[in-house]
């Protein structure tokens, strides 16, 4: 599945929460996307938790 069907389902369940629910819907759903969002790029292996909790200057530093 393309990046572009993922992002329609998601513009449609947050489309959905705001017309059924209202905004505190919205925002609940959006927030737990995001949440599965970051999860989802953790179990990939995309992202490490150290990368949090780094300093600014460490990240530059890396990417040279």
């Amino acid at each position: 599945m393309g990046l572009a069907v993922v992002g329609m389902i998601a513009g449609m369940a947050l489309g959905f929460a705001g017309y059924f629910g209202g905004f505190g819907a919205f925002l609940l759903v959006a927030a737990l996307g995001a949440i599965g969002f970051v999860v989802g790029r953790f179990a990939e292996g995309d992202l490490e938790l150290g990368e949090f909790f780094r300093s600014r200057d460490d990240r530059r530093d890396r990417r040279r």
